[in-house]
């Protein structure tokens, strides 16, 4: 007997051994993942790359105004700065991605007019110039001063740029080249496809599990539905994209006169991507809800709907909010369908009638090609992580509450 306790023992703690041991292989890969990401992207995620524009662009730019008195404390320059009062401009000499030697911005004074120049070659609708803001790290390429009798070119550094500067009393015409790599549109198209997914797709789900479970009955019609239900569950999101190409861009180009894929007609793929697990979600939430619940409401003189909407519903909300977060998940993560049925053509104005990329879509482009941006990549997924994290928080937050209105206990 006690030999058999011993046996019995040993092979519990053999596998306990087995389980943790698996388990640490699963984290440690995990966290090796997420310090990849924070070690290799960390330094782009920061407020310009976030709300900054995607593309690189020229521009040559001009002031109305004349030079001021642009003070800065020195601590707040690096040592490499040469800053002009004047003109509220810090420069500094670095290198484009040839080795050529070049003058960028490293620092903008607050007020400094730089922050709101004209552009020489743009006006808007009413004929007016149009504004742009000089940003840090755009390079500059010549700066013309004084009616065009003074003149600056990046070959002489910063230190002579700077000089001519302090001596200007105009400023005709500076060209200089404002460096993209933000990603403002690509969140702006990422919560549009979000939140109007989960508009389509959420009413939908639930009312098809209210029928499938609550008012149906079960016969040979509802199981072929529940089995194709779980079929479009496992469906490879590729097939949906062509889905979205073959049905949703051409009825939209037809209806509301789009050209090709649109953010619409990403949000209707992700919609049908989406549906079953709303479904599925809400199904089980449902089946938890005692059928004495069910059964005391019509019994206090309730009809079937006020029952379905105020009593079973209610308190299967958590349950549901579960599968509103894993279609949260797969639209967050989703790059195959929607590269198929928007496009991959990175937006920094993001109209619903147009493209525009996802975050997810967006790393896939910058991946792409003969020089992948490892860095801007890690830092998209930083931010989609951070992103998910905030919405699993807020969530829980709100179902939490609801088992407390509804149960009268916590999760």
């Amino acid at each position: 007997m006690k030999r058999n306790l011993k046996r019995i023992h040993i092979k519990d703690q053999l596998t306990k051994a087995l389980v943790y041991g698996i388990g640490s292989i699963g984290v440690f890969i995990l966290g090796m993942v997420i310090v990849y990401l924070l070690s290799t992207g960390l330094r782009l995620v920061k407020w310009s790359t976030i709300m900054g524009d995607s593309r690189t662009f020229s521009a040559d730019v001009y002031l109305t105004d004349g030079p001021g008195n642009y003070s800065v404390d020195p601590n707040d320059l690096d040592e490499d700065t040469f800053y002009s009062e004047a003109w509220g401009i810090g420069l500094k000499d670095s290198e484009n991605a040839a080795g050529y030697p070049i003058v960028v911005v490293a620092y903008l004074h607050p007020e400094s007019p730089l922050m709101s120049a004209l552009d020489k070659n743009n006006v808007d609708e009413s004929g007016n110039p149009v504004i742009i803001e000089v940003k840090t790290n755009a390079s500059i390429e010549k700066i013309s001063m004084n009616n065009f009798t003074l003149f600056a070119i990046s070959r002489q550094g910063a230190s002579v740029m700077r000089n001519q500067l302090e001596q200007a009393t105009t400023l005709n015409e500076m060209t200089l080249q404002i460096v993209g790599g933000g990603i403002r549109g690509s969140i702006i198209a990422t919560l549009y496809t979000i939140f109007f997914t989960l508009m389509i797709a959420v009413p939908l789900g639930v009312l098809t599990s209210i029928y499938f479970h609550e008012i149906g009955k079960f016969n040979y019609f509802t199981k072929i539905l529940k089995r194709l239900v779980d079929l479009l569950t496992g469906v490879p999101s590729i097939i949906y994209g062509m889905l979205g190409a073959a049905v949703f861009v051409p009825l939209l180009n037809s209806t509301i006169q789009t050209k090709g894929g649109s953010v619409i007609s990403g949000i209707l793929t992700m919609s049908v991507i989406i549906l079953p697990t709303i479904i599925k979600s809400t199904e089980e939430a449902l089946k938890v809800i005692p059928n004495e619940i069910r059964a005391g409401s019509l019994a206090l003189g309730a009809s079937q709907s006020q029952t379905i909407f105020k009593v079973v519903l209610p308190s299967a909300t958590p349950g549901i909010l579960t599968g509103v977060l894993l279609g949260i998940g797969r639209i967050m993560g989703e790059s195959a369908a929607l590269i198929f049925a928007v496009g991959a053509a990175i937006s920094d104005h993001v109209i619903l009638t147009e493209r525009a990329t996802t975050l997810a879509v967006h790393i896939w482009v910058i991946m792409g090609g003969d020089a992948p941006n490892f860095e801007l990549a890690a830092a998209i997924a930083i931010i989609i992580l951070l992103v998910v994290f905030m919405i699993n928080f807020l969530v829980k937050i709100f179902a939490h509450q609801l088992t407390k209105k509804f149960n009268g206990s916590a999760l």
